[in-house]
């Protein structure tokens, strides 16, 4: 395996998302944009992952030449990105957005399945690829506070575009994938992403990223709102994913002794506990810490045991396609739905009662992972 090839792509890509996670809709809200409008953009991202997954792994798998797919996916994200620098109108940066996500969205997926291949004798060993990810994360978020404190939002769009310009060029460092001519499972796709298992897990994933909208949409502007300045909110935003990193280390360990179903179970159930704290604490930087932690939960170990689920569910050549599904229900339909009912709640409702709905979509997700959710799947 390619290691730090593969982490350098990850480093950018995660990198990218440091930015435009905490700081995208601050930047929206430096040029005017009302909540709902945010959300709405923000949703943009989002939708745009439920299709692109599945149509870049068809065409990835059609044509077996997955790394030539990434790079061309990884350029076009570049170039078409460069847009946002010529307008600020809603339906110009939705354009831009939509068109820009639809080529993002393609790379990850691909590079998730060659990575767990590589790593799926080794419960947990996803992680210590996946972390550099999180370095990448936090050097951006920590490195780009202080600048938009000191020089204003506009800086997110070069910022995102010169990380972009990263990602391409080490998508072209990297290998071919090795599953040229994989023999098909015997099981039909259909039947094995019908299995009740596989149904609980899906929705159960759903729920949780249904439960994320207002954090990653919200998260920064609510914090400003209450005084904190952009580099203690990034730092905020750090310091969580620095949890995430340790969580990666530990899985490997953790999934030795630990059923992957009862790391879900407990992840769901913090979760809701996570948005419980920011709704109702905002002005206590003790608890908003302590919340922050529970990213190691709510991402961390949440993330990890899923990759190793969906690589349990779906073997042989499903495995594009069970990556790209788990991408379309979750991160696709559930972080679209998150960032519409947050964008409309947060400005009717206010932001306590919007992180409550989170609250409840988690504990959702827990129920169904602890009713639905079978006991045969320990590592």
């Amino acid at each position: 395996m390619p290691y730090w090839r593969l982490s350098g792509f990850y480093f950018f890509y995660f990198a990218t998302l440091g930015v435009l996670v905490p700081y995208w809709s601050l930047y929206l809200q430096s040029v005017g944009f009302a909540p709902v409008d945010i959300g709405n953009l923000v949703a943009i991202l989002m939708f745009s992952r439920i299709v692109a997954p599945v149509v870049w792994g068809w065409i990835a798998d059609h044509r077996e030449q997955r790394m030539a797919v990434v790079r061309l996916a990884s350029f076009l994200t570049f170039a078409v990105f460069s847009g946002v620098f010529f307008g600020v109108t809603f339906w110009w940066l939705a354009a831009v957005m939509l068109l820009f996500s639809f080529f993002w969205h393609a790379s990850l997926p691909l590079l998730e399945v060659f990575v767990m291949r590589h790593t799926a004798e080794r419960p947990g060993a996803y992680g210590r690829v996946r972390l550099w990810g999180s370095i990448g994360f936090i050097v951006s978020v920590i490195a780009l506070g202080p600048v938009i404190d000191g020089h204003g939002p506009w800086w997110v769009l070069p910022s995102l575009l010169s990380l972009m310009l990263g990602i391409w060029l080490f998508s072209l460092t990297l290998p071919e994938s090795e599953m040229k001519g994989a023999v098909e499972h015997a099981t039909p796709f259909r039947e094995a992403l019908w299995r009740p298992e596989v149904f609980a897990f899906l929705l159960a994933c759903l729920l949780m990223q249904i439960s994320h909208g207002p954090y990653y949409t919200f998260y920064s502007i609510y914090l400003e709102s209450y005084g904190y300045s952009k580099t203690v909110i990034g730092m905020l935003w750090a310091f969580a994913v620095v949890c995430e990193i340790g969580v990666f280390l530990l899985m490997q360990r953790l999934l030795t002794r630990v059923s992957l179903r009862a790391v879900l179970i407990v992840s769901f159930f913090l979760a809701a506990v996570r948005w419980l704290l920011i709704g109702h604490f905002p002005e206590n930087l003790s608890v908003l810490v302590l919340a922050q932690a529970l990213h190691a939960a709510t991402f961390g170990s949440f993330h990890a045991t899923a990759m190793q689920l969906v690589h349990r569910f779906f073997t042989g050549k499903h495995q594009h396609r069970g990556q790209a599904i788990y991408g379309s229900l979750s991160f696709g339909i559930g972080g679209a739905v998150g960032s519409l009912y947050s964008g409309h709640a947060w400005a009717t409702l206010g932001p306590t009662v919007t992180f409550n709905i989170a609250a409840a979509s988690a504990g959702l997700a827990f129920i169904v992972a602890c009713l639905l959710l079978t006991r045969h799947d320990h590592s």
